[in-house]
């Protein structure tokens, strides 16, 4: 979570969110740095199980992740 304040106006969200559906993880939200994707296929995790899911339906296809 960003929590806080940045001069007069308050901050709040998430930096990860993440889901598993259908046997598939779907980030819906990456404010990393370094990419989540990337912290997973580097554990292991085949990219055809993940779905970059902050990328609209139709972009999907132009990654090497899975498009749900």
């Amino acid at each position: 979570m960003h929590i806080g304040w940045e001069g007069l106006s308050r901050v709040f969200g998430c930096i990860i969110y993440v889901e598993i559906k259908d046997d598939k993880i779907w980030l819906e939200r990456d404010g990393t740095e370094i990419g989540v994707a990337s912290e997973l296929v580097a554990a292991g995790v085949p990219k055809q199980d993940i779905i970059l899911a902050f990328h609209a339906p139709y972009k999907r296809k132009f990654t090497e992740f899975a498009v749900g």
